[in-house]
């Protein structure tokens, strides 16, 4: 989901500022802030409008692609793909989101990310086809020619996702991986046909906009889904809801545990669908107890697309040696340890919570825990609660970010068993975490994509 703030402005002052901006942005950080300006919400789910700047676009791809959906999991899905899709020789175009501390982390052609020149020439195409097809050079001229029937407000997400197609196919890659941004039939990825849709989970989260129950959130879900396409389920529990809109639609469902599955073993996994079998696997690099169901929806994906991009065993077991994915249950090496996860909801919290139980026992586990206010603060808590010693809460600096004291409280009614100390933001609770710890102590932050990019910039890493 964008890590981007809700503008305050109405839809009519939304088009008059674009309205009244005849030049385009110059660099990737101006095109981000006036991205921000375009729409009055930074969710608003529907297609026609991304629609509309598509077919201007004429953004027809002639490449495969797979779209990647679901409550957690996706950016483990769409890594594994990548990698081993980029082991097989594929030039590979990744679209991920939210970005970490880099823009340019969202767009990735074989293996690289998209550098600032090249989202900004996207980024200006974008920008002629949503006012209508006036150009840089009649622009400049001062013919800003803006009608506001030809303009349509484009989302900062759906203005990125047409631009991460434009680069795609100006790069004439050989697949796109393409993970949804929320939900899924309404979501501006769902705007583009795809060859295999995966479902990783459906669990409860962003009920504002897809539902209270999972049951309404799995209907949204499956909305990528394709008649006569392969449509994956990586969920244990599948709602009923995938399996009725993909027999209502025509889709091929295959799910984990019937159509596909794994084994695991000592130091390696075995993998099977009914297409066929890949033997005496490596385990992913990504580490976490769900990372095979993850691994075995990637590998059905590739099952599903076997005639168009053939992958060898090879490619496969390189692709799983060499995956990369930051802030998943991430080590950062040093003593005491530092732990890095972008768990945001109770089902992520739960996986956690469940990697930190199999790790060896250490003296002592301190929480540098950020979250957002619209979040279920007390259900991640609550999960992650018999791990820790010490919760350091910390605000984040962000519309929709708790303050450090609203989230200590929501700790304190939920009856955590630690310690709660509050800080103003994550780099603060970080350095007081790596001061108290012993070196054999456990640091873990999450709570956020923002917890972890916060923490990243406090060690100064790179993604």
């Amino acid at each position: 989901m964008d890590k981007r703030s809700a503008s305050t402005l109405s839809l009519a002052d939304a088009l008059r500022l674009s309205t009244l901006q005849p030049h385009m942005p110059n660099t990737l950080a101006d095109w981000l802030i006036y991205l921000e300006s375009l729409h009055p919400k930074t969710i608003a789910l529907g297609l026609e409008r991304v629609a509309q700047v598509k077919q201007r676009l004429n953004l027809n791809p002639d490449f495969p692609a797979i779209a990647v959906g679901g409550t957690n999991g996706k950016g483990s899905v769409c890594a594994m793909l990548e990698s081993i899709l980029h082991a097989a020789g594929y030039r590979v175009g990744c679209y991920t989101s939210p970005h970490l501390l880099h823009y340019n982390e969202r767009v990735r052609i074989a293996k690289r990310q998209a550098s600032d020149a090249e989202l900004c020439a996207a980024f200006e195409k974008v920008e002629e086809a949503r006012r209508g097809g006036v150009g840089r050079a009649s622009a400049r001229e001062g013919d800003v020619g803006m009608n506001p029937d030809l303009q349509v407000p484009l989302t900062y997400f759906e203005f990125g996702t047409l631009a991460a197609m434009q680069c795609f196919i100006e790069h004439k890659v050989d697949v796109a991986i393409l993970e949804v941004g929320l939900g899924g039939r309404l979501d501006a990825v769902n705007v583009f046909d795809n060859d295999c849709a995966v479902v990783t989970s459906v669990d409860i989260d962003h009920t504002d906009y897809l539902g209270e129950t999972r049951e309404l959130i799995a209907f949204e879900k499956a909305g990528i889904f394709r008649a006569g396409k392969v449509a994956i389920c990586a969920d244990a529990d599948v709602p009923q809801a995938i399996r009725n809109h993909a027999q209502q639609i025509g889709a091929k469902l295959w799910c984990i545990g019937s159509e596909f599955g794994f084994t695991p073993h000592q130091g390696q996994w075995d993998y099977r669908s009914i297409i066929g079998a890949r033997n005496a696997l490596p385990y992913p690099a990504l580490r976490g107890a769900f990372q095979l169901n993850n691994a075995g929806a990637a590998l059905a994906a590739l099952d599903a697309l076997k005639d168009k991009l053939p992958v060898s065993m090879d490619a496969v077991r390189r692709g799983l040696v060499e995956v990369q994915l930051a802030g998943r249950f991430q080590f950062v090496p040093g003593k005491p340890t530092l732990i890095l996860d972008v768990a945001h909801n109770p089902h992520a919290a739960r996986s956690l919570a469940q990697n930190l139980a199999g790790l060896p026992p250490c003296p002592h586990t301190w929480a540098v825990f950020a979250m957002l206010k619209d979040k279920d603060m007390a259900g991640v808590a609550a999960a992650l609660d018999p791990h820790i010693d010490t919760w350091l809460v910390a605000g984040i600096d962000a519309p929709r970010g708790a303050a450090a004291g609203e989230l200590a409280q929501v700790l304190q009614n939920t009856g955590v068993r630690g310690d709660i100390q509050a800080f103003p933001d994550v780099g603060e609770a970080l350095r007081y975490a790596y001061n108290a710890a012993g070196e054999n102590d456990r640091i873990a932050a999450f709570g956020s994509f923002y917890t972890v990019a916060e923490a990243m910039a406090a060690k100064g890493l790179k993604f």
